[in-house]
């Protein structure tokens, strides 16, 4: 029998696979226009998001995405509770499945990418080092002259 560790192992790398996978897929299918209403949506979005940072900083194009979240839920909160209100039924909060999803990051994923994250910032101070220190003239006369 094989050590449950390893199987655990293998079954997250298999998830992580597929879900790889569809993700492509999914990628794929909005490339490709196979369906014309969702990529419409999706290319439209996304133009009008590197518009807004082309007009304005991300500071402001991030804080009025939130605000617009913010009034759609606010709005959809207040529809769904009118609704209730009139057919008289207790089906609860309508965000309910959303915000009982716990979303903390475990210490061991924090520390992860906190190592991986580490590792680029030391190979880039190294390489700004290496640059502006000049170990290799050529590689700084490089810098100056791009």
């Amino acid at each position: 029998m094989a050590d449950p560790m390893t199987q655990s192992g293998q079954i997250s790398s298999s998830l992580n696979a597929s879900s790889t996978k569809e993700s492509t897929y999914s990628v794929m299918e909005l490339v490709y226009w196979r369906d014309p209403k969702k990529s419409a949506v999706a290319f439209g979005m996304s133009l009008l998001v590197l518009l807004s940072l082309a007009i304005f900083s991300i500071i402001s194009v991030l804080s009025y995405l939130l605000l617009a979240l913010l009034c759609v839920t606010i709005t959809f909160r207040i529809y769904k509770s009118v609704i209730q209100a009139v057919q008289k039924s207790g089906e609860g909060h309508p965000f309910k499945g959303l915000m009982e999803q716990d979303l903390t990051v475990q210490p061991e994923t924090f520390r992860k990418y906190v190592d991986v994250f580490l590792t680029y910032v030391n190979r880039a101070v190294k390489q700004i080092k290496h640059l502006l220190l000049v170990e290799d003239l050529v590689d700084s006369l490089k810098v100056i002259s791009s």
